[in-house]
């Protein structure tokens, strides 16, 4: 892929975990990154991996063809107001923020600029993200180039502007979603006898093993169900008493409270 300067303004557990990413995917050396941040601490970290760091913005970004911007919503205009100086029409600019949409991005940073919306997750730092893509009407010479940069860091799928908010609550939320039923089903494991660290390390497993099958033969969820799900069976008598309890319901509805928090901000 072409061999283009990035700078990563904010580099908190989404922009560090991009940055580090894609030095683990040998895509982009460490010398075409740049990242700022206002925390020293986090500096040093991205200093450990040979990254140029500053406190400044625009001395971040003032060489980079890509600027990435991972800051909280409620900074992200003066954040651009900052960047303003170096933003120009031959720049990518790759918004990572939740809940700003490209028309809010394209007022602030100048309606010429190409601006993409990307919504990736934490597991980005293992290019292991589910990344969603949207963009504003400048960006056709770019598109190619941001795809496989973030193919690089997983999977990644185009989507309309529109579905952004439920990308967020899907793929953002939805690690720490199952992370919270792994770490249910490892206090079950707990109470049935294993030890906490056997318990994560089968739970774990289990939800990749379950994943895999998802992701490699295209089947509904139900389908690999059915094959585990005998007649009078213990799996299925527990399936039902989850169901009983609430389980996908509680899960649909939390997906919906997420859902309804974004699009009332």
């Amino acid at each position: 892929m072409e061999n283009k300067k990035i700078a990563i303004i904010g580099v908190g557990n989404m922009g560090g975990a991009i940055a580090i990413g894609l030095l683990k995917s040998g895509s982009i050396e460490a010398a075409n990154i740049a990242v700022s941040d206002r925390k020293e601490t986090t500096l040093r970290k991205m200093s450990d991996f040979g990254i140029a760091t500053y406190q400044n913005n625009i001395e971040a970004a003032k060489n980079a063809d890509v600027i990435i911007v991972a800051v909280k919503p409620y900074h992200i205009e003066g954040v651009i107001n900052e960047l303003k100086p170096v933003l120009a029409p031959n720049k990518i600019f790759i918004s990572i923020v939740a809940g700003v949409g490209i028309d809010d991005l394209g007022a602030m940073a100048g309606n010429d600029i190409p601006i993409f919306r990307v919504m990736p997750n934490t597991a980005i730092a293992l290019q292991e993200s589910l990344t969603c893509i949207s963009a504003n009407g400048n960006t056709a010479a770019h598109r190619e180039y941001v795809v496989e940069l973030f193919d690089k860091l997983g999977k990644t799928i185009e989507i309309p502007e529109e579905l952004m908010a439920a990308a967020t609550v899907l793929s953002s939320c939805g690690i720490a979603y199952a992370l919270r039923y792994i770490r249910a089903a490892m206090q079950g494991g707990i109470e049935i006898g294993f030890s906490a660290e056997m318990a994560q390390l089968i739970t774990a497993q289990t939800v990749k093993g379950a994943t895999e099958l998802l992701l490699q033969s295209g089947h509904h969820p139900e389908r690999e169900i059915d094959k585990v799900t005998t007649p009078m069976g213990v799996t299925i008598t527990g399936l039902n008493e989850m169901e009983h309890k609430g389980f996908s319901s509680s899960l649909i509805q939390g997906v919906l409270a997420s859902y309804k928090k974004i699009k009332d901000n």
